[in-house]
Order: structure tokens, then C-alpha cells, then sequence
């Protein structure tokens, strides 16, 4: 049974941090799956993962840069290794996904934390808007291309979502936004997609033994930000004239990562699955009109995400569960 949306008084808050999630978690024989894994919160999290003792794969569209940023990790020297991923080009997830099979590991913890936001108009494989072909699509092909390792192991899968899912639902009439392009928009229902994703996986896969999260890491300044301008960003409340930061409600990158290792690790979620957790707990279901904080109905909707699943597995080519009746 599906966990219900609702929190579940961790003992961590908006302030934790991905090592202190991961106190007395002790992760070693266990192989993680980060992609984006060697910038912003995705290095962040390489970095408790690794400290924890688990071996970190990272998938990076750009390797060189990946394996400069992953040499930093103090501790980690032999746990962190960096393959090539383009989550834009279904091909390039294939060759990974095949390349990482040839080695028969099992996966423990996947967790999907690649993404764009927010970028100018732009199109991908056949024409597919570029966030929801690289945050959706791109994670979608990709656990159901690494199903065997991910089975095997039992493992969590966990998608990075964002509060941003409530800038837009599935946009069944237009989803490649053919009439008018939004980014926020675009970037909304390509979050929205994430969560969906996981409620429907989880749903899929918690009788072999897999569990799926969705989740708010929460309002921090990272390179995800590459495409908004200095005076959005000042117009948001984010940032002031000078470029420091403001905004108060904003974490560090240590504190955005937690709910994501927390997720992927926490015994508290071992018989808990399909949720959307903000801030290392459960969400709350969220109003329509409710900026502030938790989950929107249409994200956590049963029939949307199988809706989306069926459609992302048209789109993609590819589906794990094809033959599960």
C-alpha cells in the first residue's frame, strides 16, 4: 500500500544536512546511481554518499568536467566513478545503460538528480521540448534501460522533482508547447512529470522490491540557474544588485541535498514508497492557491501517472515492465 501524503515527524528539517541524514547510515558494499552527480546538489550528494561508504556511479554529459569536480571529494579516492550521459539523447542513454549492464553490478540507490530549468526554447530528438525530454523522458529511458541492476538490488529509486511542479500539470493538449512557449511553464510540467514518475515506478516495481521517492530539495543557488538572467533573478527576490543572495528561505547546497539522501537511505521510509518528500519528511497535499509548501493533487494522481507512463513508454521505445501483464 502506498504510503499516504502526509508527514511523518523525522526529526530532520529544512536545515539538515546530507551528512548529518547520514549519520550512523552506514552504506558500504552499496553502489549508487547520481546522475548529474558532480555539480551543485548532485556533487553534494556524491560527496555523503561516498563518505557513507557507498560506491557512486555518476553519469555526466560532460566526463571531463565530472571527473575534475568528483577528484575533489576528500575520502572518496576509489568510490566515485564517472561515465558519459546525455539524458537529451536517448542513444547516449542506451550506450550507458548497456556499458554499465556489461558489468553485472547491482544498483541500491538510483537517484535522477540531472536537470535544466528554465532554458531558452529548445528542442530535442524528434522535435520534444528539452526539459521535459531531459528531465522526464531522458530518467524514464534511463531506469527502465538499468531495470535488471536496479531489480537485483532492491534498490530506491529516487526522482529530484521541485516545487516548480506546481507551476503546471501535464499539458496533455500541448505538451511540447508548439503554440506558446513558457519556460516556467515547460520547466513546471516537466517537475510535475518527475513525481508522477515516481508514484507510478513505485507502484510497478514494490513487489520485486523497489521503492520510488519524489522530491523538493528546496531553493538553493546552483549552476541549474545558468539560464536566468542576473535581473530575474534580482526581480525574483533571490539575489540583490551585487549578486548575494537574499533570499532567506534559500538553502546551501549540503542542506539541499539532504532530502535526496534521505529519501535514497532512511529507515524510516522502508516500508513507505510513490510519496513527495520536502524538506526530509513527507509532503503535505497542497492547495491550489498554496505556494508555501507540499504536493499538488494532479502530481499525485494515480491515472495521470499511469497515463504518463504508457505515453513516455511510446515515446521512449522502452519499458521494463512491458510484459508484466
Amino acid at each position: 500500500m502506498t504510503t499516504p501524503q502526509h508527514t511523518i515527524g523525522s526529526g530532520f528539517g529544512a536545515t539538515s544536512t546530507a551528512e548529518e541524514v547520514l549519520r550512523g547510515v552506514d552504506l558500504g558494499g552499496k553502489l549508487a546511481v547520481v546522475t548529474g552527480g558532480y555539480s551543485g546538489l548532485g556533487l553534494e550528494t556524491t560527496r555523503a554518499l561516498a563518505h557513507a561508504g557507498a560506491r557512486v556511479v555518476v553519469p555526466a554529459r560532460r566526463p571531463a568536467v565530472a571527473e575534475e569536480a568528483v577528484a575533489g571529494i576528500e575520502g572518496a579516492a576509489g568510490r566515485v566513478e564517472v561515465d558519459e550521459l546525455d539524458l537529451g539523447d536517448l542513444d547516449s542513454v542506451r550506450a550507458f545503460a548497456e556499458r554499465f549492464l556489461a558489468t553485472g553490478r547491482d544498483i541500491d540507490i538510483m537517484i535522477d538528480n540531472a536537470g535544466i530549468m528554465a532554458c531558452p526554447e529548445t528542442r530535442v530528438g524528434p522535435g520534444w521540448e528539452a526539459q521535459f525530454a531531459t528531465n522526464h523522458l531522458g530518467h524514464f529511458a534511463l531506469v527502465n534501460r538499468l531495470w535488471p541492476a536496479i531489480e537485483r538490488g532492491g534498490a530506491r529509486v529516487v526522482s529530484v522533482s521541485s516545487a516548480g511542479h506546481r507551476l503546471s500539470p501535464i499539458r496533455w493538449d500541448d505538451m511540447w508547447f508548439e503554440r506558446d512557449y513558457d519556460k516556467w511553464q515547460a520547466y513546471g510540467q516537466a517537475k510535475t512529470a518527475n513525481v508522477l514518475f515516481a508514484l507510478h515506478l513505485d507502484a510497478l516495481g514494490k513487489d520485486a522490491g523497489v521503492r520510488a521517492f519524489a522530491l523538493h530539495p528546496g531553493g538553493i543557488l546552483t549552476p541549474l540557474q545558468r539560464h536566468l538572467p542576473k535581473e530575474e533573478m534580482v526581480a525574483l527576490g533571490w539575489i540583490d544588485e551585487d549578486g548575494n543572495l537574499i533570499n532567506t528561505s534559500f538553502k546551501t547546497p549540503e542542506q539541499g541535498a539532504a532530502t535526496q539522501v534521505w529519501a535514497a537511505t532512511s529507515p524510516q521510509l522502508a516500508d513507505a514508497g510513490g510519496v513527495y518528500c520536502e524538506d526530509c519528511d513527507i509532503a503535505e497535499p497542497a492547495d491550489e492557491d498554496d505556494f508555501k509548501g507540499g504536493v499538488r493533487v494532479y502530481a499525485t494522481d494515480p491515472e495521470q501517472a499511469a497515463r504518463l507512463w504508457k505515453l513516455s513508454a511510446e515515446l521512449t521505445g522502452v519499458d521494463a515492465f512491458a510484459t508484466a501483464g
